[in-house]
C-alpha cells in the first residue's frame, strides 16, 4: 500500500496515543470521519497497522534491572532449547537473530539485581549455549516502539 502526507499524519498521531477516537483524529487530519475510518480500515486490512497495544512503564510496574545479552551457540542450527527458553520467560522481551560474531541478541528485564542474576544464570545454563556477553542497561536514552511512518506517494 502506497502511503500519502495524509495516512502518515495518521499512523503519527496514532503511535502517540492508540485510543484517540476517531472524531480526535479526524480533527487532527482534517478529514470527515468517514474518510479517517475507510482509511483506518485501509491501513489495517494491508497490515500496516499490525496492533493496537499498551505500553507499560517498566518503572511503575517495578521492572528496573535490564541487560543486553549476546548469546553464541555451539551450533546455531540446533538453536531449539535456547529459542523455546527465550520464548517461555516473559523476563526476555526481545531476542535477534544476528549476522554476527553472536548469534542472538536478547533483552531482559526484571524487578531487581538478584533477578536479573538468576535469569541470566539460568540463560547461560542452556546446553547449547557457548559463550555469552552481557551488558547492565544503566539508563535508556532512547525507546521507539515502531518504525517513523513516510509516504511514498
Amino acid at each position: 500500500m502506497n502511503l500519502d502526507s495524509i495516512d502518515v499524519k495518521i499512523l503519527e498521531v496514532l503511535q502517540q496515543n492508540a485510543r484517540v477516537s476517531v472524531s480526535e483524529l479526524s480533527k487532527r487530519v482534517n478529514l470527515s470521519l468517514s474518510a479517517v475510518s475507510e482509511r483506518l480500515k485501509k491501513l489495517e486490512n494491508s497490515g500496516i497497522i499490525e496492533q493496537y497495544t499498551t505500553i507499560l512503564d517498566p518503572v511503575a510496574m517495578n521492572k528496573q534491572a535490564s541487560a543486553i545479552m549476546m548469546v553464541s551457540l555451539d551450533d546455531p542450527s540446533s538453536s531449539e532449547d535456547f529459542l523455546q527458553f527465550v520464548m517461555s520467560n516473559p523476563e526476555v522481551l526481545d531476542c535477534y537473530y544476528l549476522a554476527s560474531e553472536y548469534d542472538y541478541c536478547i533483552k531482559i528485564v526484571t524487578g531487581t539485581n538478584a533477578e536479573l542474576e538468576a535469569i541470566l544464570n539460568k540463560i547461560k545454563s542452556v546446553s547449547t549455549i557457548k559463550r555469552t556477553v552481557t551488558n547492565v542497561v544503566l539508563r535508556t536514552v532512547k525507546q521507539q516502539y515502531s518504525i517513523a511512518p513516510v509516504a511514498n506517494r
